[in-house]
């Protein structure tokens, strides 16, 4: 079993930044990839980013170029560093973590980022 809470949520301006942390205890030597996720009101959840073990990343296009996702393995934490925040942005912000050698999946109770024009 993996936990995962997220914190740094909150409200900012348009243009401004917020920075999003995950923190995953349990079995967290089975982690393998690390990801953050959105979902606006009456949409479905989209991929925002994701990071491997060893550091390797995707975005979505849309958050190419303002966000940046890391994760510290000592920590057991990854992080969403969001700059040139837009309205789109909008959403509860969720943290997911992958299971080496499996299809599980977990997540965490999400965050809300609001970001005003």
């Amino acid at each position: 079993q993996v936990q995962l809470v997220e914190s740094g949520g909150g409200l900012v301006q348009a243009g401004g930044s917020l920075r999003l942390s995950c923190v995953a205890s349990g079995s967290t030597s089975s982690i393998s990839t690390m990801g953050w996720y959105r979902q606006a009101p009456g949409k479905q959840r989209d991929l925002v980013a994701r990071i491997s073990r060893g550091d390797n990343t995707n975005y979505a296009d849309s958050v190419k170029g303002r966000f940046t996702i890391s994760r510290d393995n000592a920590k057991n934490t990854v992080y969403l560093q969001m700059n040139s925040l837009k309205p789109e942005d909008t959403a509860v912000y969720y943290c997911n973590a992958d299971i080496l050698l499996t299809l599980r999946s977990y997540w965490g109770q999400g965050t809300q980022v609001t970001v005003s024009s």
